[in-house]
């Protein structure tokens, strides 16, 4: 073989070196963006859940507040209509101001 042709033989062989240290560092890299991206879409996420957890806690606490409110109002509300009607059932045992309770002998 000719000098020229070893050269040339010699040359090829080091571009394909060459071609495959690039292949090897460009397939780290994309490998190594897929990681990332896989890493940054869990940490969402998980970010997401937690977030979405403490708002159905939120949600949950107003609703139970809301609907003690409700209660304590519909109780008073009844004591008030039985206090009217004079069917009070507290320890009072009757009212007196009012004509309409049975226990009211005039």
């Amino acid at each position: 073989m000719s000098n020229q042709a070893q050269d040339l033989k010699a040359q090829a062989g080091e571009a394909v070196g060459q071609a495959q240290v690039k292949k090897d560092q460009m397939m780290n890299n994309a490998s190594s963006a897929g990681q990332n991206a896989m890493d940054k879409a869990s940490q969402t996420a998980q970010s997401g859940q937690e977030s979405m957890q403490q708002t159905k806690d939120q949600a949950s606490g107003f609703l139970q507040q809301t609907g003690m409110q409700v209660k304590n109002m519909a109780q008073g509300a009844a004591e008030a209509v039985k206090s009217t009607l004079g069917m009070n059932t507290d320890n009072n045992p009757s009212n007196t101001n009012n004509p309409r309770n049975p226990s009211n002998k005039i």
